[in-house]
């Protein structure tokens, strides 16, 4: 492999209640900071692959704990400073009902601000992967002409994409979503998505549980490799015509969030690195296990985790249990 994966989109200030409770009830929050795109970066770093994450961040404290936290971990950070704009915020809490509930404040944002003219020189050209996904879809305008603009400069240069739903209601309407990721679907080496995207993309009904028929149509809109995400009951895949199927690595789970883009790390990682379908698959799901087992969207875990696993049933409720507003 040649170049760094390029990936883009917005990074915020991330808060997170110490303790199980309400923001109101808390008397301590951790600063941390957190963004979809970034998160990947930063797991693919931590495998051995070079990344790159470009992204618009306020002149102010949060925006410097931002690009510090990214470039520390080894990912080159590519700022654009927006001296009009603050830095988004997110607070998470641990509620008493063991949901985690997510809270945004980034209408107007500096990160929502990006714009293809971002994108300097050839770093398209030169990424050995290009990866978005849907939350810089449905930012801004701007923002989803900055994806646009980078699959022509991809398409045009023969770098392959990867695209992860990441769908956020808050953001944008189901329908609009549609039409926008598939749009980017279509042009993707390969997709990545929840089972309630991947039916929020094909339009299927939300009893819809058929897996299989999920992974192979989502698969058809793109290039034939789709792998959809399970939360506890692990992931399918299909990939030019096969299905896969990997069940869950069984974690005790302290934090979920952030475990889908750990899991994408882990897949893109093995396959630039020449695994197949069947082992990319088994180092995603291990990747997204050790994710949970953190009190953070990207924080390091310990490997040992995976060899002191819980019975299964401890974890069913914690990874899917994620609740945004």
């Amino acid at each position: 492999m040649t170049g760094s994966v390029l990936t883009f989109g917005e990074t915020m200030l991330l808060l997170t209640g110490r303790d199980v409770g309400a923001v109101p009830d808390l008397e301590h929050m951790r600063v941390d900071t957190g963004g979809a795109e970034s998160n990947v970066a930063i797991g693919l770093v931590r495998a051995g692959v070079p990344a790159t994450w470009l992204g618009r961040v306020g002149t102010d404290p949060a925006g410097d704990r931002v690009t510090a936290d990214i470039g520390n971990e080894g990912v080159e950070v590519l700022a654009v400073p927006d001296a009009e704009r603050s830095t988004g915020i997110m607070m998470k809490e641990r509620l008493l009902d063991g949901r985690t509930r997510v809270t945004y404040h980034r209408r107007g944002s500096a990160g929502s601000a990006l714009t293809a003219t971002d994108l300097p020189g050839s770093i398209v050209e030169t990424a050995a992967l290009v990866h978005v996904t849907g939350i810089t879809l449905a930012l801004s305008e701007s923002a989803r002409d900055t994806v646009t603009a980078a699959l022509d400069r991809a398409s045009a240069a023969g770098v392959p994409v990867s695209f992860d739903v990441n769908h956020r209601p808050k953001l944008i309407g189901a329908d609009a979503a549609r039409d926008r990721y598939r749009a980017v679907a279509a042009r993707s080496a390969v997709v990545f998505a929840g089972d309630d995207e991947a039916r929020l993309v094909l339009g299927r009904d939300e009893q819809d549980d058929d897996e299989e028929s999920l992974a192979h149509e989502l698969a058809a809109l793109g290039r034939g490799r789709a792998v959809v995400k399970l939360g506890s009951r692990g992931a399918v895949a299909s990939i030019d015509g096969e299905f896969l199927r990997r069940r869950a690595t069984p974690v005790r789970v302290v934090d979920p969030v952030g475990a889908g883009d750990a899991f994408v790390a882990g897949w893109l990682a093995a396959s630039l690195g020449g695994a197949d379908a069947a082992e990319a698959l088994d180092r995603a799901a291990d990747a997204g296990a050790l994710a949970c087992t953190v009190e953070s969207d990207w924080r390091r875990p310990d490997p040992e985790a995976l060899h002191h696993a819980p019975d299964p049933s401890d974890t069913d409720h914690a990874v899917h249990d994620r609740v945004d507003r």
